[in-house]
């Protein structure tokens, strides 16, 4: 699915979201400097695998969390962790780089990685790009996982705050 497909699912399934278009970002810190409304609300999306390059995830969590993929192992209850390539990247998620966002989760159809969503956007706003980094959705995350349950996607909440 790329961007429109994606709105129109959300359109679909009735769920509520805003849509902003901004300037294309890469960092936390460039998505900081747009100053859009609910900016506390962006999330951070890290495409990772374990070292063996058998089990892949998409985690989802505060931007205000640092990537500490040490903790994260251990929080995930996962082998030690690092980024999964771009390669990894488009063939299962369907993305490029830079524009990772837990709802590419729907074009894996081989179920080959599991959404790690942070417990914090449990029936809170989250913000997330639309498969672009052009654009920013921002709904409500407990929509968010429910859509990617209904999707079959393989989908859990996890808590981040000792990474903080």
């Amino acid at each position: 699915m790329n961007q429109k497909e994606i709105l129109e699912l959300l359109d679909h399934e009735g769920i509520p979201y805003t849509y902003f278009e901004h300037p294309a970002v890469y960092t936390m810190e460039e998505m900081r400097l747009l100053n859009l409304p609910d900016s506390e609300c962006v999330a951070v999306n890290l495409f990772l695998r374990d070292d063996k390059k058998r089990y892949y995830y998409l985690v989802t969590m505060s931007g205000r969390h640092k990537t500490d993929l040490k903790s994260m192992r251990h929080i995930l209850g996962t082998r030690p962790l690092s980024f999964a390539s771009e390669n990894d990247l488009r063939k299962i998620l369907g993305i490029e780089k830079g524009n990772v966002t837990p709802l590419a989760a729907v074009n894996d159809t081989d179920s080959r990685c599991e959404t790690i969503i942070d417990i914090r956007f449990q029936n809170r706003k989250i913000g997330i790009h639309p498969m672009v980094n052009t654009a920013m959705v921002f709904m409500n995350g407990t929509d968010l996982f429910n859509l990617l349950q209904r999707a079959g996607h393989n989908v859990r909440w996890a808590a981040f705050e000792q990474i903080m």
